[in-house]
């Protein structure tokens, strides 16, 4: 039986719920956060422990970890940073605004919150840190210039990160998901019916055919994975002595990874366009 300790961020649906049930069966200690209040409550009557955590507000990070730290006493193996949104839109037609809001949940937040653990991992003298990055973390494609953009600069950062802690025991794994069943195309639709003005947009016929590709139910894309699928690399992450840097879910993924490799950039991008 599993008794170690894990903050996961974003546990409301999909892979974050997912990790939450899965790793509490395989005798975790989870501490499931999420950013609506409503959702914490359901999270408790389902047996969890919780803790609201809202990655966009300081206050919530920090308030956050000073109760999961009181719950745990201290002692917290992992952190799997799951907690992230999706803005749609052509790069053109995204504010300083809205871009803003894309970091402050998918980098910044997460930076503060990784930032607030570490000391106690170095006080108990391990630990293990996972991102849930994506494909769009190292390939960047159309109309999702946000999400490509909060991706790129976290690995960016985890990078530097995992050499400044060589030699601590606290190991960083990122997570590169492709396409997963989850509520993101839902939550990423909303955003964008928020945040984009479609109408008066050069990009406007390519917006008419993104709607309905976010709005379809089922999976939009083939080789689609459920949840679980990222799940079982965050058990490796959490159990493995040497927990791999990067962990690739989905073909897609692989198939980017390769073609990164060993494609010219134009000849990468006239694949990302086609895609």
């Amino acid at each position: 039986m599993n008794t170690q300790t894990i903050l996961i961020t974003g546990c409301s649906t999909g892979i974050g719920y997912r990790a939450a049930v899965l790793l509490k069966q395989r005798g975790y200690r989870v501490v499931a956060s999420a950013r609506k209040i409503e959702d914490v409550t359901r999270l408790r009557d389902e047996g969890f422990e919780t803790v609201q955590l809202d990655l966009a507000d300081s206050n919530s990070i920090q308030q956050a970890v000073k109760q999961v730290a009181e719950m745990t006493e201290g002692k917290i193996d992992g952190l799997f940073n799951n907690g992230a949104f999706g803005q749609p839109g052509a790069v053109e037609d995204l504010s300083r605004d809205v871009l803003r809001e894309q970091f402050e949940t998918n980098f910044f937040g997460t930076h503060e919150l990784t930032n607030l653990i570490i000391p106690l991992m170095r006080q108990q003298g391990k630990g293990r840190i996972i991102y849930n990055s994506s494909v769009l973390g190292f390939i960047a494609m159309t109309y999702r210039g946000a999400y490509n953009a909060s991706k790129f600069a976290l690995e960016g950062l985890v990078d530097t990160l995992r050499l400044e802690l060589y030699r601590t025991n606290i190991h960083l794994s990122l997570i590169e998901p492709g396409p997963i069943s989850s509520d993101f195309r839902k939550n990423a639709f909303a955003l964008y019916k928020k945040n984009i003005d479609p109408v008066n947009s050069p990009h406007k016929e390519t917006y008419q055919a993104m709607e309905i590709r976010l709005q379809k139910k089922g999976p939009a894309v083939p080789f689609t994975l459920p949840a679980d699928a990222v799940v079982q690399k965050v058990i490796h992450a959490m159990e493995s002595k040497r927990p791999r840097i990067r962990y690739y879910v989905t073909v897609p993924t692989y198939v980017f990874g390769y073609l990164k490799r060993i494609l010219p950039t134009s000849w990468l991008d006239y694949l990302a366009r086609k895609v």
